[in-house]
């Protein structure tokens, strides 16, 4: 039996929807849950009934500085995406174009750094931090941060300029430009997809940390939106404020979500604009 040409794509859609609703359930139940009243948070119903923004208000009140916390993720991660993906650009280009010794033995050093785990290098930077007077500071959560978004960056964009054209820089410099002229009039525009793709993804490793900015940090004034989360109180001392901690999650999440949906106009534009311009 043949089967129909518009059923063909089926077992597709459906694996994609099976997908699509998998990861999207988590993010639905912790926005359901941020809508419940306080008295019906262990509720299961799939839609809340009622509908109360308790949870938001309470998010806000001055005494969790939950707004100072988002302040503060956004400072860091800004930051910590700038720097990086400022120094990632000049060494991937390197990577990917120069002829130098031991350039596979670097390019494997790089990216062997960002495989130890976040817990073993922070007792060593804490001590440190202490000794040198940063803790309660900015850039005692963007250095270190910096450690695993940095080689992820390079990896990426190095991988990026490979695919690129070596003919694009002869061309500019039989033209008259220099290599520099050539990397930043041609090379960089040519490269910002790759260059937007790896920022969006530096910015989200940086805002979803936690382990660095809760050692770093003991001044609430100071700490991030994820350490604020995870130190909301409850009416006693005993009561975990689970509607809360859901409303700060939908509020984290948010900036994340308009952040890709705004820069992935701009990516798709750049992959379907080509080299050929």
């Amino acid at each position: 039996m043949t089967i129909p040409a518009k059923w063909r794509n089926a077992p597709m859609y459906v694996g994609v929807a099976v997908v699509v609703a998998y990861c999207l359930a988590p993010f639905y139940w912790m926005l359901v849950s941020s809508l419940r009243r306080t008295s019906d948070i262990f509720s299961t119903s799939l839609i809340p009934s009622p509908v109360s923004f308790e949870n938001y208000r309470a998010v806000f009140e001055p005494s969790q500085g939950f707004t100072r916390a988002l302040l503060n993720s956004l400072i860091v991660a800004g930051v910590t995406t700038a720097l990086a993906l400022l120094l990632a650009t000049f060494t991937a280009y390197a990577m990917a174009r120069l002829e130098f010794r031991f350039k596979r033995l670097i390019l494997t050093l790089i990216i062997a750094t960002s495989m130890f785990p976040v817990v073993s290098i922070v007792v060593p930077l804490l001590k440190l931090f202490t000794d040198i007077g940063w803790i309660n500071t900015y850039q005692s959560m963007i250095v270190p941060s910096m450690s695993f978004t940095l080689p992820l960056a390079v990896w990426n964009l190095t991988t990026f300029f490979r695919q690129m054209p070596d003919e694009l820089e002869e061309a500019a410099m039989v033209d008259g430009c220099t290599r520099g002229q050539a990397f930043r009039k041609i090379i960089i525009p040519l490269a910002a997809p790759g260059l937007f793709t790896t920022a969006i993804i530096v910015f989200i490793c940086s805002w979803n940390e936690f382990l660095i900015a809760l050692s770093m940090t003991n001044k609430p004034g100071m700490q991030t939106a994820t350490v604020a989360i995870s130190k909301f109180t409850g009416a006693t001392e005993y009561d975990t404020p689970f509607g809360s901690q859901m409303a700060a999650g939908v509020l984290v999440t948010i900036p994340l979500v308009i952040m890709v949906l705004l820069f992935q106009r701009r990516i798709v534009a750049g992959l379907t604009s080509g080299s050929a311009k």
